[in-house]
């Protein structure tokens, strides 16, 4: 009977209960396709990362969500290269511990910020953004319970992608955000016609004083209804609000998940001039919340 190492991370918050959880299994060489679906439905969570042996990084890994294989993804980025230190697979080299992650989309630096040998931050750097359809208001609020005036005035609504395609849907305030809902058979039939991976509803006022974001990200079953964090969206929302001038500068704290009792920060750089965007950092928490085993 295989048996596979096994956690549970919580991503990008500094204590156990509280941002995005993410199941994270290593030494997974042999699992195919169907079995890693299999496992991430068996979780049940946003995702689940499966770590393996890389030949040109330190590590790579694979990302699954309960519906299918998705090529990039925030939390688990994080959630994996927390669980290679975690577990003794990889070692820290001072305060900055550079290590490389291959995905389905290629292999992207990271960088881990420690402390007397605790991991403070880990620091993902995402692909270059990608800016790709551009939708009509008509089209999109009904499908999402909202009206065009729930909008952020002058605001488009368009594709962004730094690895997996989000839609961009800025709102103007947390009431608009708050009253947001899929109207489930119009957005399958969205979705369905759309260039995009899941919607990215934010606005520009986090929950503290500090943040300058709020926001969320729907999905419909066997995924998710909401996720608590996204951190894959969040790198496209940051180059979004930077190349459209709706932020001052391009670094900030981002929020989502406190609506869920999973609050959430990450904290984001855009990397490039508004017209020039050559990548994103989104860096974050991690602590482990489960250890165990999967035998299989």
């Amino acid at each position: 009977m295989p048996i596979y190492p096994f956690l549970q991370i919580d991503v990008f918050s500094d204590h156990p209960l509280g941002g995005n959880p993410c199941a994270v299994l290593m030494d997974t060489e042999d699992l195919d396709e169907a079995a890693m679906l299999a496992i991430a439905r068996e979780n049940n969570l946003s995702e689940t990362a499966f770590l393996r042996s890389s030949d040109t990084a330190t590590a790579a890994a694979r990302f699954f969500t309960p519906a299918s294989e998705i090529p990039f993804a925030g939390h688990p980025t994080i959630a994996a290269v927390y669980a290679l230190f975690d577990s003794g697979r990889t070692v820290l080299a001072g305060e900055v511990t550079r290590i490389s992650l291959e995905l389905i989309v290629g292999t992207i630096p990271i960088d881990v910020y420690a402390q007397n040998g605790i991991i403070q931050r880990i620091v993902m750097t995402q692909m270059r953004p990608e800016f790709l359809r551009i939708y009509s208001a008509a089209e999109i609020v009904p499908v999402f319970n909202l009206e065009e005036d729930d909008l952020l005035p002058g605001a488009c609504l368009q594709t962004v992608s730094t690895g997996t395609p989000y839609l961009m849907l800025p709102l103007k305030d947390h009431k608009a955000l708050r009253k947001a809902r899929l109207d489930i058979p119009r957005y399958i039939e969205l979705r369905n016609r759309s260039d995009f991976f899941s919607p990215h509803l934010f606005c520009l006022d986090g929950i503290s004083i500090d943040a300058s974001t709020f926001a969320r990200n729907l999905d419909v079953p066997p995924d998710l209804p909401e996720d608590p964090f996204t951190g894959s969206a969040t790198g496209c929302m940051a180059a979004y609000l930077w190349r459209y001038g709706q932020i001052e500068s391009p670094e900030f704290i981002a929020e989502q998940g406190h609506w869920m009792q999973r609050p959430g920060r990450a904290w984001v750089e855009v990397i490039g001039q508004p017209d020039d965007i050559q990548a994103v950092k989104v860096s974050g928490n991690a602590v482990t919340v489960v250890r165990g085993s999967f035998h299989l």
